[in-house]
């Protein structure tokens, strides 16, 4: 992976003076590789991670196991796209194990999450089967601890 696009993965909020002084570019080079960068597709967006607390947020978050049949010619790239156009859905992953796709959603109850799947998701022709699991408490996401740094206690160092 390009340098640059690794320092922006891991922190898309350093300064182009910051990325330059790493990297030993110019500024300007540095405008210039993420404006390429991004009409090349190879930057698609930029988020923060917020906590709760500042989203005010008290939905809910579920991730489904989703079986589909295969179609015929698209096998299931189709269908995950299909279903990726959602606008409850936050993320889908195709997968290998018991299920085909992940997909992640947000709602702002328990019973918008179940009028999603069973209205939309689960009447898809080629869904099998789901199986919706809630997330109860994040601890950590894209690689950033959420409930905040522990302390951690030092023994004090005599002479």
């Amino acid at each position: 992976m390009d340098a640059l696009l690794k320092l922006l993965r891991d922190n898309a909020a350093l300064s182009t003076a910051d990325l330059a002084g790493m990297l030993e570019l110019s500024e300007e080079e540095i405008r210039e590789n993420i404006r390429r960068a991004q009409s090349d597709g190879d930057i698609l967006g930029y988020q923060a991670i917020l906590s709760d607390e500042a989203t005010g947020h008290d939905g809910v978050q579920a991730v489904i196991e989703v079986k589909l049949t295969p179609e015929r010619g698209g096998g299931f790239n189709r269908l995950a796209e299909r279903i990726s156009k959602y606008n409850e859905v936050n993320s889908c992953y195709l997968m290998s194990g018991s299920y085909d796709v992940l997909v992640i959603i947000d709602g702002n109850s328990l019973h918008d999450v179940a009028s999603f799947v069973s209205e939309k998701l689960a009447t898809i022709e080629g869904v099998t089967s789901t199986a919706t699991h809630f997330l109860l408490k994040r601890y950590k996401e894209k690689g950033v601890l959420i409930s905040g740094t522990e302390e951690i206690e030092l023994l004090a160092v005599s002479p």
